[in-house]
């Protein structure tokens, strides 16, 4: 699956208005889905579709018939997928909150005469599958023509346009607003291959705030701090915000101008984020064939108070979660490891050296070796990596030789939890790492990266493959 974004552009107030209100609906619809499973005890994913031609019938919310049939099931299924996320953590004795469903804010009241105002800073969408709405030949406008009939807006978009992909492969429709505008996502049932030019490199990876990470060679990546560069810009629009509040009143145009304002600081950040995070995952996976990264629990990192903001600013999981998206695209291997005592352990000797966080620096007693701390943890990364990965190899030669398939990769597994054939997931121990990609048609150029990384004492456990 593609995703496609486009901006929607040259609408009038009034039409920007009614997608207003669509969003909204969408948003009732999916808050009715949940009251009703939290009322009903029992309630199945169906109940839920049928409360959406309930809901239409009804004569006190004649809005939502408004919405076009589909863009309610979606708002159900949405709903669904809350509640069954919120199940399958119970059933799995996940420690903490388990994600009990929460109503959306700011949705639709009952009272149709409510205000029309959203809250900008969070972005809202509405759904559609198949219908409501139409695309011109040139693939450059869309026109909205369900109940609201927002009609016809210009798509811009700095990617791929939608004249490369057939009207058949458009699955979903997804109208999104955010502080500067409305956005037309499309979701395309293409299949995304890249070709990977072997390069005979590998690389662990330690992520750090100091720099943003630094590999197993020493090479390091600048921390850019977005956030700290943008907060004095942000106090003094958030200090205007707060002075033209009023309490128990109702707030005044400037306002809400200087809201979209604030708003719009923020997502200029959450933006140079993503971007910063996609070209760095890019980046790396394209130079390596091989790459290990340590899987932080940044959930429990951020209860640090004194360090909470500078590791939101270093947005260290999404930069994990397309680093994964890419080495599936490109056909590499990734590997997460966990964090423990990469950073204590001596990368020569294995010797374990208690270090506090404001020591930079790594100096073993045993042999004397003498490195920056990151680096070592980097290198102490990419062995647990190369471990792990042996473990693999062994365990797929194992399954060839005796011919047993419960140990290897299983192909109907790989595609109920990564959706392509070819690929597994597996767990190497209990610590919580997040899992390891591997190809079955790659063994052989697999074990001679294992090779290149592990000493000459750990050469006999990796097998030996002959090529037929």
């Amino acid at each position: 699956m593609l995703v496609v974004e486009a901006k929607l552009k040259n609408g009038t107030p009034e039409q920007y208005q009614r997608l207003d209100e669509a969003i909204r609906t969408s948003q009732f619809v999916r808050n009715s889905c949940v009251r009703y499973w939290m009322d009903n005890k029992g309630t199945t994913r169906n109940d839920l579709q049928k409360l959406c031609a309930v809901l239409a019938n009804n004569k006190e919310t004649p809005w939502v018939n408004k919405l076009n049939s589909q863009a309610r099931q979606s708002a159900a299924d949405r709903a669904w997928q809350s509640i069954n996320r919120f199940y399958q953590n119970c059933h799995a004795k996940i420690p903490g909150k388990k994600g009990f469903p929460r109503f959306k804010k700011h949705s639709r009241s009952v009272d149709p005469s409510a205000s029309l105002r959203v809250n900008v800073e969070r972005s809202r969408d509405v759904e559609y599958k198949l219908t409501g709405y139409k695309l011109s030949d040139d693939r450059r406008k869309i026109k909205f023509t369900d109940g609201f009939k927002a009609g016809e807006f210009d798509l811009w978009c700095s990617q791929k346009t939608l004249v490369y992909y057939s009207e058949q492969q458009i699955k979903r429709v997804r109208v999104v607003r955010r502080a500067d505008g409305y956005y037309c996502q499309f979701l395309i049932d293409v299949e995304r291959q890249e070709y990977h030019e072997p390069t005979g490199q590998i690389t662990g990876i330690d992520l750090g705030l100091k720099e943003f990470y630094t590999d197993a060679q020493g090479n390091t990546v600048e921390n850019p701090r977005y956030l700290s560069k943008s907060e004095k810009r942000l106090k003094k629009a958030q200090r205007r915000l707060s002075k033209k509040f009023r309490k128990g009143k109702k707030q005044s145009n400037n306002y809400h101008k200087q809201r979209i304002k604030v708003a719009r600081l923020h997502l200029k950040v959450s933006r140079q984020r993503k971007d910063k995070a996609i070209k760095d995952a890019l980046a790396l996976v394209q130079s390596n064939d091989l790459v290990v990264y340590e899987a932080l629990k940044v959930r429990n990192l951020v209860k640090n108070r004194k360090l909470a903001k500078s590791i939101s600013d270093a947005s260290w999981y999404q930069f994990t979660e397309w680093l994964n998206y890419f080495a599936k695209i490109y056909r590499i291997v990734c590997v997460a490891v966990p964090p423990h005592f990469t950073s204590q352990d001596c990368s020569v000797c294995g010797t374990r050296v208690q270090k506090t966080l404001s020591t930079r620096t790594h100096q073993c007693p045993n042999c004397k070796t003498i490195l920056d701390r990151d680096h070592n943890a980097a290198i102490n990364i990419l062995k647990k990596g190369l471990q792990y990965l042996g473990n693999h190899l062994n365990a797929s030669t194992l399954r060839r030789s005796s011919g047993d398939t419960s140990l290897g990769i299983d192909t109907e597994r790989s595609r109920s939890v990564n959706g392509t054939v070819g690929q597994t997931e597996t767990d190497p121990n209990a610590l919580g790492e997040s899992g390891l990609w591997g190809f079955s048609g790659d063994i052989e150029n697999l074990s001679c990266l294992v090779e290149q990384g592990i000493s000459d004492s750990d050469m006999e456990r990796i097998p030996r493959h002959s090529v037929a």
